[in-house]
């Protein structure tokens, strides 16, 4: 088994969910000095460059399915693996949703029926974005996320660069969507809060496991067909044991 790969991407979505998230809910809105949603932008950004760097060698650091789904139609990831890595990232968002709960309640006025930082549309939108719009933008950002993925990794890229480019790529996806579904781009992270808030939440939760998933797949595709030759499978070098 490929235990301390899977380790590294439950760690790494556990820190990609808690410190994004976790931005949005107890920073975001600080009176005076809130970071808003410039702020909430580069905190998930951060998570992945920082991740990137640290469990990059490992894992590979997916930390989201749809970059696993993605990475493997774009034949840079084993099939056989996509399974136990989203199993690893879904448990490291649901355990970040919970520490993120522990502390984040610990405040006065602390309520759930606020969000908790859940992806929704309809009323549930920040902005109110119909059920289509949330649909093809979590489609097109998420595809555009693994067309950079894909390409900051390639082994003809610039060496070292990848996790900035994919950080910024991730922020620069949240400043545009935000306003539209919350940005999920990533049903783990998806996952984790909606379980907390429930309700409407998980009603909403199938829109943030669909739409990523078929954009991450297009994404990959789309990549290998503009770069035939597949180079650099993002997998990490930690050892099977």
């Amino acid at each position: 088994m490929n235990t301390k790969k899977y380790a590294a991407e439950a760690i790494g979505t556990f820190w990609l969910t808690f410190a994004g998230c976790g931005s949005a809910v107890i920073a975001a809105g600080f009176p005076q000095v809130g970071i808003g949603l410039l702020g909430v932008s580069l905190a998930f950004g951060l998570t992945v460059v920082t991740m990137a760097y640290a469990i990059g060698h490992i894992s590979g650091c997916h930390l989201n399915p749809a970059v696993t789904v993605g990475l493997a139609a774009g034949g840079r990831f084993p099939t056989n693996q996509i399974l136990p890595y989203i199993v690893a990232q879904v448990v490291g968002g649901i355990v970040a949703a919970g520490v993120l709960y522990l502390i984040a309640s610990g405040a006065p006025g602390f309520d759930l029926a606020k969000g908790f930082a859940s992806n929704g549309y309809g009323d549930h939108s920040p902005g109110k974005y119909s059920l289509f719009a949330g649909f093809l933008t979590e489609v097109v950002m998420t595809m555009m996320f693994l067309f950079i993925i894909m390409g900051s990794t390639h082994g003809k890229a610039p060496a070292g660069f990848a996790p900035l480019a994919i950080g910024l790529g991730l922020c620069l996806i949240h400043l545009v969507s935000i306003p539209v579904t919350n940005t999920s781009v990533n049903p783990a992270r998806s996952t984790g809060p909606a379980l907390f808030v429930g309700g409407w939440a998980l009603q909403q939760l199938w829109l943030f496991w669909l739409a990523p998933l078929i954009g991450g797949a297009l994404g990959g595709i789309v990549y290998r067909w503009l770069s035939e030759e597949p180079r650099g499978a993002v997998v990490g070098t930690a050892p099977a044991e």
